[in-house]
């Protein structure tokens, strides 16, 4: 069984790794995803619960699958 808040951890990492591949600031992806900076901090840090729906605007937003971000 998994501890959420390590799955929370892994989603974020995700999401900072798709960031820096498209050599984005979290900057240019708050702004990209109509949220605001600290919400892109905490959302990789693991700090931030996501819903599905949130996951699948800021997936929508890198213009990449949702697969690479709950990939574990």
């Amino acid at each position: 069984m998994s501890d959420y808040t390590e799955i929370l951890k892994q989603i974020g990492l995700n999401f900072r790794v798709e960031r820096t591949k498209q050599g984005l600031s979290q900057e240019k992806f708050a702004e990209r995803a109509n949220v605001h900076t600290n919400y892109i901090g905490k959302i990789e840090r693991g700090e931030q619960n996501l819903t599905i729906k949130k996951i699948v605007d800021l997936t929508n937003s890198l213009n990449i699958p949702v697969e690479n971000i709950l990939n574990f």
